[in-house]
């Protein structure tokens, strides 16, 4: 017994220990190089389950970005391996957890504090920009940090990579309320002006504690954000206020721009320099060794469901709603964080599921001081297969969260919860509620 308990899996040189994190199509196990010693995140995806979704393109790009950006602010992607079922995906382990957990949890940070991380996340995005990255999803959410406090950005489940003689992005996503007013058009917009918009909406988070433009409906929300309709609190020193204020200007082409903000007197005080990312040849040989002998089933796939429907999500945006690849987990979730999870899959139909919730939301947030208000959007994501995501928009976080594990407790007729029969199953199971 004692040998048999003493026994750990190993995938390629490193050993798997438990499950740190866990989404409805990944997870996340805490793994050692043996070689090193060194301590890993090793996410977990499985073929079957990228065939079935059709995500196979978006993922094996995301994977690719990861590895071309290496820098001490960006979370760092080691190598992909491959097993006959599963794909796996070794990482930087972060265990300080998310920016979001330390504002949600304390509030606005104090100026020193918030320009240093300022300072770091624009270090890492002026460097994705001059390998021809954006990332178009930054928001506390998508930010580490190190055991050390230092920021890593996460989660390039967004990006995009700049392409020769294409000048402007023309795909509208993001989070609402950390897009760039250009971005909501239809003319296209650059993707490096877009990026400092939301590193901007970061730095008043920072700050304040909440978000500059925050509203009940999306409509409402993004007319705040064309006009640039917002205010700075009292707190708030005349040169950050300055700063914000140059960052969030609805003209892109008048925006100010990395350089000018790295120039600008707030954000230089205290501004230790680190080197650059490094200037290594990157070899994405590994991705697509792993991803050569699933391509042409991928296609023969493709063609034999051809007939079946268009899905009313495509599957870019399903694995970005999803936590299939939300590098956002990869901190210990068995420390006090803030959980943030407001999504879920379900197999029951579109109109059965809205009206359960409505039935259900009946009392749930009765007798509660504050208020807020939540969007609720249900994606068919694949033929009788759900994916329902509920949004806070308006008022106070850890109320919402309250509410919303009150309401899951309710939902057990809609949520779907897959078991793990067997080594070939094709889902993982999810723990979103």
């Amino acid at each position: 017994m004692a040998g048999a308990a003493g026994r750990k899996k190993r995938v390629g040189r490193y050993e798997v220990g438990r499950t740190i994190g866990q989404g409805t199509f990944a997870k996340v196990k805490f793994a050692v190089d043996a070689d090193t010693g060194a301590a890993v995140a090793m996410k977990v995806l499985d073929k079957e389950t990228i065939l079935t979704h059709r995500m196979l393109h978006q993922i094996k790009r995301e994977i690719s970005i990861m590895k071309i950006v290496r820098h001490p602010n960006i979370v760092r992607l080691n190598e992909v391996l491959a097993g006959k079922t599963k794909i796996y995906i070794i990482l930087e382990l972060v265990t300080g957890g998310e920016l979001f957990d330390k504002i949600a949890r304390h509030g606005k940070l104090c100026e020193n504090e918030a320009r240093k991380y300022f300072q770091q996340l624009i270090d890492a995005i002026d460097y994705c920009h001059s390998k021809g990255v954006y990332h178009r999803d930054l928001k506390p959410e998508n930010l580490l940090l190190d055991a050390r406090g230092n920021l890593k950005v996460s989660d390039f489940g967004l990006s995009t990579l700049s392409q020769n003689g294409v000048g402007l992005l023309h795909t509208t996503c993001g989070t609402p309320n950390y897009v760039a007013p250009e971005v909501l058009g239809s003319n296209g917009y650059d993707g490096s002006a877009a990026d400092v918009w939301s590193c901007g909406v970061i730095l008043y988070v920072l700050m304040a504690g909440y978000l500059p433009f925050e509203e009940n409906d999306l409509s409402s929300l993004y007319g705040k954000i064309t006009a640039a309709q917002y205010s700075c609190p009292y707190w708030f020193s005349p040169a950050v206020n300055s700063l914000i204020q140059r960052i969030l200007d609805p003209n892109p082409r008048t925006r100010i721009t990395i350089e000018e903000i790295r120039a600008d007197p707030w954000f230089k005080k205290n501004y230790v320099a680190i080197r650059r990312g490094e200037h290594e040849i990157v070899s994405l040989d590994d991705v697509q060794a792993v991803f050569d002998n699933i391509e042409d089933k991928y296609v023969s796939e493709e063609l034999t469901h051809k007939d079946g429907g268009p899905l009313m999500m495509n599957a870019f945006e399903m694995i970005t709603l999803s936590q299939g690849l939300d590098l956002s987990s990869l901190f210990d979730r068995q420390q006090e964080f803030v959980k943030r999870q407001t999504r879920f899959v379900s197999r029951k139909p579109a109109k059965t599921i809205v009206a359960t919730i409505k039935l259900r939301l009946e009392g749930t947030s009765s007798n509660r001081m504050s208020q807020f208000a939540v969007v609720l959007e249900v994606f068919e994501v694949a033929p009788s297969l759900f994916m329902v995501d509920v949004r806070k928009v308006a008022g106070d976080t850890l109320e919402y969260h309250r509410f919303y594990k009150n309401l899951c407790s309710k939902l057990d007729t809609v949520i779907w919860r897959p078991v793990e029969v067997s080594a070939k199953s094709t889902l993982l199971r999810t723990t979103t509620c």
